[in-house]
């Protein structure tokens, strides 16, 4: 069966992962993360993605952006990962892939989850144990959008910016999102959203996505089609 083709619409805030081949390191030095970060910010905007948090974990990325152009997204994870790639193997004396295949992706809805996913992205690593706070971890944009610290990589989102208008109390406000977890039911509806290529928000998000592409944007129900089932 064909692979389905990428929901992609400019505008609206992406979620996105990119792993390692078989989930093998993609990073093994302090450069490695500086080189991939600063072709990010070069690659973002040549190609009109706003870059609003990202993490760079051991053996995969999570990016969050807003591309101008729909094909925005695609053309820059592909020049960001043939760059890295080549750097990669020219620094470490080895060939061939490093990353497993297209990435994953979801579009995510302004109102109710660019906020959400900002923080999924930023607690990946107090998730995977590696830290107990964020801002422990210097691989991520949380320094920056808790701090203000290298914030010269990351356009903020409207979100962010929406709540205070003064940068200190904004950044503050902030901080007070990451005094609680997200709950389980949120981490599964982000994840599957993503690995599934998903439009992430409420029914009214969907169903405007849906129209605006003719096409399925949400799970089909299980079921053949026929007996009022949705099918693929």
């Amino acid at each position: 069966m064909p692979r389905r083709g990428r929901i992609a619409i400019a505008g609206i805030p992406w979620h996105i992962i990119q792993r390692g081949n078989n989930r093998s390191a993609c990073f093994f030095d302090d450069s490695d993360y500086h080189f991939y970060l600063d072709t990010l910010t070069s690659q973002a905007a040549l190609w009109r993605c706003a870059v609003h948090a990202y993490v760079l974990m051991s053996n995969h990325v999570h990016l969050l952006i807003t591309p101008a152009t729909a094909d925005g997204p695609s053309l820059l994870m592909k020049h960001l990962g043939q760059r890295y790639v080549q750097y990669v193997n020219r620094n470490y004396q080895r060939s061939g892939t490093l990353w497993e295949g297209r990435f994953r992706s979801c579009l995510a809805q302004t109102e109710t989850y660019a906020l959400i996913c900002q923080r999924y992205i930023e607690l990946n690593p107090v998730r995977a144990g590696m830290v107990t706070g964020p801002g422990a971890y210097p691989w991520s944009s949380h320094r920056a959008n808790a701090f203000g610290e290298d914030s010269d990589r990351l356009s903020p989102h409207p979100s962010y910016l929406s709540l205070d208008p003064d940068p200190d109390l904004r950044r503050a406000c902030y901080r007070r999102l990451f005094d609680t977890e997200l709950e389980s039911g949120t981490l599964d509806r982000i994840r599957n959203a993503t690995n599934g290529n998903y439009a992430l928000g409420n029914q009214r998000f969907e169903h405007e996505i849906a129209a605006a592409l003719a096409r399925r944007v949400t799970p089909g129900r299980p079921g053949r089609p026929g007996k009022g089932h949705g099918s693929c």
